[in-house]
């Protein structure tokens, strides 16, 4: 009997990095872009705040969708896979990376009047707080968007805008999900 393996990530956070777009001589995309997650706990009565970043990595259609509709400070989901690679340089040495395998994304972030997608809220940790005055939105410039808006969408992605799924083979075993 075989046994079977588990490998799936899924984030909410924010872009720390505008998307990257390349294409490889075969002449697939793939984009490269940062997110950043935030975790609050508290230790001996004092809160604290950890942030993680996330390198991730997208293909194909997705990547070019990816490349279109996220910019530094969205909020996105994310679903995907780890993947470790390694090459080696040209000065010889072997370099290790983990990255996430993007296989379907989701923006969480409304949208402005203009099209533009909202930036992260200041309370994040991206960017200096210099970036975040001058890139994030008043409070009295979101309310007018939303009052000349019409009513916001619970999911911003449209189907044809996510990966594209293969059709899965159905597993038999004896787990119990």
């Amino acid at each position: 009997m075989a046994s079977r393996s588990w490998n799936r990530v899924e984030l909410i956070g924010n872009l720390t990095r505008d998307p990257e777009l390349r294409y490889t001589p075969n002449g697939a995309a793939v984009c490269t872009f940062g997110v950043a997650t935030n975790r609050t706990y508290v230790t001996e009565g004092e809160r604290k705040e950890e942030v993680d970043f996330h390198r991730l990595v997208a293909w194909n259609k997705l990547a070019e969708l990816c490349n279109q509709l996220l910019k530094k400070g969205n909020r996105v989901f994310i679903s995907g896979r780890l993947q470790t690679r390694s090459w080696e340089t040209q000065d010889g040495q072997t370099r290790t990376v983990t990255e996430i395998v993007v296989e379907d994304m989701i923006l969480l972030s409304p949208k402005l009047s203009g099209g533009e997608n909202m930036s992260a809220p200041e309370d994040l940790n991206i960017g200096s707080k210099e970036e975040k005055a001058s890139k994030t939105p008043g409070a009295d410039e979101v309310s007018k968007v939303f009052e000349n808006s019409e009513e916001p969408k619970a999911k911003e992605t449209e189907p044809e805008k996510t990966a594209e799924k293969a059709p899965q083979e159905e597993v038999k075993d004896d787990l119990p999900f």
